[in-house]
């Protein structure tokens, strides 16, 4: 096993050094992956066609808009969106920290605000 490529990462630290709106990789996991966001602003209204989309909130909270409701996420609260589903994320205040976990492969299809 090479264990040269073992990696610590360090959440907290990321998002100090994040200000502004990002969504960068952090690990990947099999076939998927896990990006931190900071969110400043909200995100276009989109679906994943081919790919589950889960969110861990680390810092802040965020604001799920589905087409029938929203749903609010705190810090160490998940909730996971199945594919196919219209859904945009926001953040409920001024900046948000959170976790998603999609495949490596998902596809994004923006749609009209």
């Amino acid at each position: 096993m090479d264990t040269e490529n073992l990696v610590l990462i360090d959440i907290t630290q990321k998002a100090k050094t994040n200000t502004k709106d990002t969504n960068i990789p952090v690990a990947t996991v099999n076939d998927h992956i896990v990006r931190m966001s900071v969110m400043t602003t909200p995100y276009f209204w989109h679906l994943h066609p081919d790919s589950d989309e889960s969110f861990l909130v680390i810092e802040g909270s965020i604001f799920i808009d589905l087409e029938d409701r929203t749903v609010e996420l705190y810090p160490n609260q998940l909730f996971t969106i199945p594919k196919n589903i219209k859904h945009r994320t926001r953040p409920n205040g001024s900046r948000s920290v959170n976790l998603t976990f999609e495949s490596a492969k998902m596809t994004t299809v923006r749609l009209e605000d």
